[in-house]
């Protein structure tokens, strides 16, 4: 049976990338500046992955006995862990929202489609609006994990042409498209003063 053993490194010792120790004396400056740096970063963004985790806990919790506080007040059982749910202040001020969105993959069927999508496009060639061709170079672009964007995908889906291969095309995009679970997403906003318009409060890196 594998069990997770904490490694000790001896005093006076680093390990190296490559796994080897290092005695601290042969290690540079800034190597250990580097080190230093890197390691206090990561505890942080532990506390604050941390952090983000509890709060999303809670928060589902929070909505999910709102609900079905709201059931029982109509002797209704409510399952209250599907469907969009909006949480406002009395006073309108801020709002939670609680998104379920299903988690997309696409099957063997996508390469009939990218097939099919890329003979039209050859067929019209100096013809092709050079937006629709954009889409489509967009759409079969892998992303950094090595999988096809969703959205630019579903994009291509919104094109509608009066040609009977992209139509038969978009069919088998359609039929590509297998839904493997749901994700559920907590998003918290604030009113732009006194206007009907909303910004997010960003719970994401990217976003601050």
């Amino acid at each position: 049976m594998n069990q997770n053993i904490l490694e000790t490194i001896p005093a006076g010792y680093m390990k190296n990338a490559l796994g080897h120790l290092v005695p601290e004396a042969n290690v540079r400056e800034q190597d250990k500046l580097r080190d230093q740096v890197a390691r206090s970063l990561v505890t942080d963004a532990r506390n604050i992955n941390a952090l983000l985790a509890a709060f999303k806990k809670k928060a589902l919790g929070d909505i999910d006995d709102l609900v079905k506080i709201a059931g029982e007040r109509y002797d209704v059982t409510l399952g209250g862990k599907k469907g969009n749910i909006s949480v406002s202040t009395y006073d309108g001020q801020f709002k939670v929202q609680r998104s379920v969105a299903d988690v997309l993959q696409f099957t063997e069927e996508m390469e009939a489609a990218k097939a099919l999508i890329m003979a039209c496009i050859k067929r019209w060639s100096e013809g092709a609006n050079p937006q629709i061709s954009a889409l489509v170079s967009r759409a079969f672009a892998p992303g950094r994990n090595g999988q096809l964007k969703t959205a630019a995908v579903l994009d291509l889906l919104r094109i509608d042409i009066d040609d009977t291969e992209w139509k038969k095309a978009m069919q088998a995009l359609k039929d590509s498209i297998n839904a493997t679970g749901t994700a559920v997403y907590v998003r918290v906003y604030e009113r732009i003063g006194d206007s009907d318009q909303y910004k997010a409060i960003p719970l994401d890196l990217a976003a601050v």
